[in-house]
């Protein structure tokens, strides 16, 4: 059996009981077509295939990949592909078997750019929008996905994963749960995707909003925006949203950055 490697990031989940919770959030039906990322072993692959119509497995280890075909050689809904996720077209390459969700145990140091080919961005959110995705990630950014305004891991992340999906934590997982145990704690996370229901006018400009207004977090929002909105009119808008003058970007919640965005856009001309 091939050995966790440090540089792919893999650790190996021993937990029944996590393993448990994980499937169950995934509320996997017979119908469902699952996409996991980073099998490693197939522990999680296995709960998958025996409830699942389908499962595609993304593996870039090529040891693990040799001991998966071997693993699962002659069960039907089993689908492996030797390639890196994030240089993989899923639409093209998965048109005839398009999975709904996805369900994976992914590698901590590639948290955020999966992240963003699974939601996509404010301004271009991924198509198809996967049903369901549950993932066992680094706890330090699950709290971030689910934070609250005000706390003190609210940030630009909170704000564009909570725009395209509604995030909830499942369950935290200490690092005894894996082989080797990571150096953090972990955390599973279920997000469901969907277009947001008042979404800001112009999302490109919201999208820009955010990146300025979250680039220094101990200034206040007016001075972290002075670059792209007019001062008097930035103060304007936030006394007719009842957002204090002195607010910070972490203070205001989705709901309050779609107003602030719609109200401060630039003109269409």
């Amino acid at each position: 059996m091939p050995r966790p490697r440090k540089r792919f990031a893999q650790h190996w989940l021993q937990s029944k009981s996590i393993l448990r919770q994980i499937v169950m959030a995934a509320d996997i039906q017979w119908c469902d077509r699952i996409l996991e990322i980073g099998p490693g072993r197939g522990v999680l692959t296995r709960e998958l295939l025996a409830q699942a119509q389908s499962v595609v497995a993304v593996e870039l280890d090529r040891d693990l990949c040799q001991s998966l075909r071997h693993t699962f050689k002659g069960q039907d809904n089993f689908t492996l592909l030797e390639q890196d996720f994030l240089k993989l077209d899923v639409a093209a390459v998965l048109a005839d078997v398009q999975p709904n969700k996805v369900v994976a145990n992914i590698p901590y140091n590639i948290t955020s750019p999966i992240l963003s080919k699974l939601l996509g961005s404010i301004d271009a959110p991924a198509q198809p929008i996967y049903e369901t995705v549950v993932l066992l990630i680094q706890k330090e950014v699950a709290d971030r996905l689910v934070a609250a305004p005000g706390s003190k891991a609210f940030n630009g992340l909170s704000v564009r994963s909570q725009y395209l999906a509604h995030c909830e934590l499942i369950c935290p997982v200490p690092a005894s749960a894996f082989k080797p145990a990571p150096k953090v704690e972990s955390a599973v996370v279920r997000l469901t995707p969907r277009p947001h229901p008042q979404p800001a006018q112009n999302p490109q400009w919201l999208s820009t909003l955010l990146k300025v207004g979250f680039s220094s977090r101990r200034k206040m929002l007016r001075n972290n925006l002075k670059a792209l909105v007019d001062r008097d009119h930035l103060s304007d808008c936030l006394n007719t949203l009842n957002i204090g003058l002195q607010a910070r970007a972490e203070e205001l919640s989705v709901a309050q950055w779609i107003a602030l965005s719609d109200a401060v856009r630039p003109s269409q001309g």
